[in-house]
């Protein structure tokens, strides 16, 4: 598991964006599949949600340090 997480550590801007919009995408279809009554699609989704909460939290942090540097920039 750490591997994966230093893999989307990693990514640029636009490969996190990329990655989010395709998690958002495979999580509405493992949700799908869990409707039809495939137990093992949810041990899929929890790993995608966990998934995509890192990539949204890695997003906001670059966001943040983005806005503080032109902040900084400024004064």
């Amino acid at each position: 598991m750490p591997k994966r997480i230093e893999k989307i550590r990693e990514a640029g801007v636009h490969e996190l964006e990329a990655q989010q919009k395709e998690l958002t995408e495979q999580i509405f279809r493992l949700k799908f599949q869990l409707s039809t009554g495939q137990a093992e699609a949810l041990k899929r989704l929890r790993e995608s949600k966990k998934d995509l909460a890192r990539v949204k939290t890695l997003l906001r942090a670059q966001e943040i340090t983005a806005t503080r540097q032109k902040a900084a920039g400024k004064a």
